[in-house]
């Protein structure tokens, strides 16, 4: 088990963020117990059993065999996984993708996270609050972000608030030190050998403050490459706010 150093900050009801509009945007939604996530795509591993960095107990005279080099294992493959923390509820979900880093991806990660959590524990939600780093799969620049952000508001009938760290202050992104950095400890010194291997050592993360995390693998295939029109993004329900509207914009659902 992790130790969590947080504090009474632990629940993220302590809120730090990269300007003083977005760090206000979250104490608001908490405040009417609205949902506020922080999401963001952990480090891609390679699935095998290659070196893993940290220390782990083992028996004396019997250390994990490891590879010598970390070339890619074709039948293996890579893990993606893409994370979404519940700041009110010190919660966590990760999809696992085993084949790219999409704006669809994250998008259908914050889709399950709500289908598997999040629904549960907001049951009277009308809107959504994400906070996300600026670039990745959910760059504020991407314009299939927001049209994938479009349908997931579609289908989830929730209005979905985003708010984008300015660069250079991606470091405040809640999941990156509530999140990311106790799955990173929880699996230390252990080969990552299979997907599901990743999958159950990434669930079975806790801190001393309660941390919750769930994790299911995602078998989709996303292609890459995919052109938005002038025309499909004049079909979205997109407003940008007027403080940087390129950071800070409302997704309202088309039905």
């Amino acid at each position: 088990m992790a130790t969590d150093a947080t504090g009474a900050g632990a629940t993220g009801v302590t809120v730090t963020g990269g300007d003083a509009g977005g760090n206000a945007t979250v104490r608001r939604f908490l405040t009417q117990n609205q949902p506020a996530i922080s999401v963001d795509t952990k480090k891609k591993e390679l699935v095998g059993d290659f070196k893993n960095a940290g220390q782990e107990w083992q028996p004396q005279g019997q250390p994990e065999q490891v590879r010598v080099h970390d070339f890619l294992d074709k039948t293996l493959g890579k893990a993606i996984p893409y994370g979404v923390y519940d700041i009110l509820n010190n919660q966590g979900w990760v999809s696992v993708g085993i084949d790219h880093d999409t704006a669809q991806f994250a998008a259908n990660s914050i889709g399950r996270w709500w289908r598997e959590m999040g629904r549960h524990r907001f049951p009277r939600a009308k809107q959504l609050l994400i906070t996300a780093d600026g670039g990745g799969s959910n760059s504020y620049r991407s314009r299939l972000w927001k049209v994938a952000l479009q349908q997931l508001a579609d289908d989830l009938g929730l209005r979905l608030k985003v708010c984008h760290f300015p660069p250079g202050t991606s470091k405040w992104n809640k999941i990156e030190h509530r999140l990311f950095s106790f799955i990173t400890q929880n699996w230390r010194g252990r080969p990552l050998v299979s997907h599901q291997a990743i999958v159950s050592l990434i669930a079975g993360t806790k801190t001393r403050a309660g941390l919750l995390v769930k994790a299911a693998l995602d078998t989709n295939q996303y292609q890459t490459h995919l052109k938005v029109s002038d025309e499909e993004l004049t079909r979205l329900k997109l407003r940008c706010e007027p403080f940087h509207g390129e950071w800070n914009y409302l997704l309202t659902p088309r039905k």
